[in-house]
């Protein structure tokens, strides 16, 4: 029985693409200047101590960061011991988000033109506010403008409360996020708006909606809580999630998935958050499998906790977190199990702003059953999903190249 997990560490670019400069991305390097941030001595600004990922190191992260960059990441050095194969992919979808990058992994690169409201300040279009005040059964709505989700809560949440007006945000990426406090806006109204605005702009061609619920008494305390929920258009085309499910495999998603592809094709969503949780609950639903199953994980910590507050030390050190558990779910893969870890896009947080950098994206791939080695720089994303349909025996995707071989006798 063929068995695979299949990791996303949201946000962990390694070097621009070559079309960066389209995004203002010219330079964006996550892992590179996180390593690079963690080796400066403290009195010129850095941490003083390298980046200490050896467990990532082993199964070619720094080879594949290498790859791209051409040179070796600072105090990190490029040492795969041959347990894995390792490279990086281009993203040939359009734009640097979320929903791109996954449906992309799985398969489906989003070469149409997603819609975005890019004006910094009364970014969405009075219609489309007027009609989900109307429809959504409120008032008006404060914010109306790109910002980072900690900030704006920290700047209108208690008129939020005050008022009882929600806050509605955008950023670079296709979406519309609303925030809410859960107790006093109520968080079963907050997901009923949300799912009004999921159809409203169908029209826009946004990609997804956010509920961001937030708690707390006053802008000192307020925080967001995991009870954020993603409101996606689904795919256009079914993705390898698609495919598994039809030939009797099973689809667990952890994390956000589910969310991600408007829960199609997947077989059972497992909500959680923290990396400990996420972690745990993905080697929980890789051991309880029973037939050929994927377990496809969301580590989004990377990307909201840290790329997006541009906290290069609380990225560091989430890193080094992640790569001491590595042991317990590499240790989890018997004689035909297979584990891939990739990212999706980049979120430097030393990068100006607050958006999502244009990046490549590693890929390692381990198992009893694979050949180690390195797989160069991919054309696509869709390499990955490519694969794990490869390694579950289905036929080829319609994107995408396998770059899996495996061991002789």
């Amino acid at each position: 029985m063929r068995r695979a997990m299949l990791i996303v560490l949201d946000s962990l670019g390694v070097g621009e693409l070559p079309d960066a400069d389209r995004y203002g991305d010219t330079g964006a390097d996550t892992l590179g200047h996180i390593a690079a941030w963690c080796a400066r001595p403290v009195a010129a600004g850095g941490r003083g101590r390298a980046l200490a990922i050896p467990n990532l190191v082993r199964i070619g992260l720094a080879d594949a960061a290498a790859s791209v960059r051409g040179r070796a990441l600072d105090g990190v050095p490029a040492a795969a011991n041959g347990r894995a194969r390792h490279g990086a992919a281009r993203e040939r979808s359009t734009g640097k988000d979320t929903i791109s990058g996954h449906w992309e992994i799985a398969g489906v690169p989003v070469l149409f033109d997603w819609g975005y409201f890019s004006d910094k300040t009364d970014s969405f279009p009075p219609a489309l506010l007027d009609a989900l005040a109307r429809e959504g059964g409120v008032a008006g709505f404060l914010g109306n403008c790109h910002a980072s989700g900690t900030e704006i809560i920290a700047r209108l949440g208690e008129e939020h409360i005050r008022t009882g007006l929600p806050i509605v945000y955008t950023s670079a990426d296709s979406v519309i996020q609303i925030c809410a406090h859960e107790e006093h806006f109520g968080l079963q109204r907050l997901y009923d708006l949300c799912a009004v605005a999921r159809r409203l702009v169908d029209d826009y061609r946004i990609g997804r909606v956010i509920a961001r619920p937030f708690v707390g008494t006053c802008a000192a305390d307020f925080k967001r809580t995991p009870h954020r929920k993603d409101y996606s258009v689904p795919p256009p085309e079914p993705t390898l999630l698609d495919r598994l499910q039809t030939a009797g495999a099973a689809v667990i998603g952890v994390g956000k998935i589910s969310d991600i592809f408007a829960a199609q094709g997947i077989t059972r969503s497992v909500k959680a958050s923290g990396l400990d949780t996420l972690v745990a609950k993905s080697v929980e639903a890789f051991d309880a499998a029973t037939k050929p199953t994927l377990v496809f994980t969301n580590l989004v910590d990377f990307d909201q906790e840290y790329g997006h507050r541009r906290d290069v030390a609380g990225y560091a050190g989430a890193l080094e977190h992640f790569d001491a558990m590595l042991p317990t779910l590499l240790g989890r893969l018997g004689p035909e199990d297979l584990a891939i870890f990739c990212a999706d896009h980049g979120n430097d947080p030393t990068w100006p702003g607050s958006d999502h950098t244009r990046e490549h994206i590693p890929i390692l791939a381990t198992g009893p059953a694979l050949e180690p080695g390195s797989i160069g720089i991919r054309d696509s994303f869709a390499d990955i999903g490519a694969s794990l349909a490869e390694w579950f025996g289905l036929a080829p995707l319609g994107n995408g190249k396998s770059f899996l071989t495996y061991a002789s006798g």
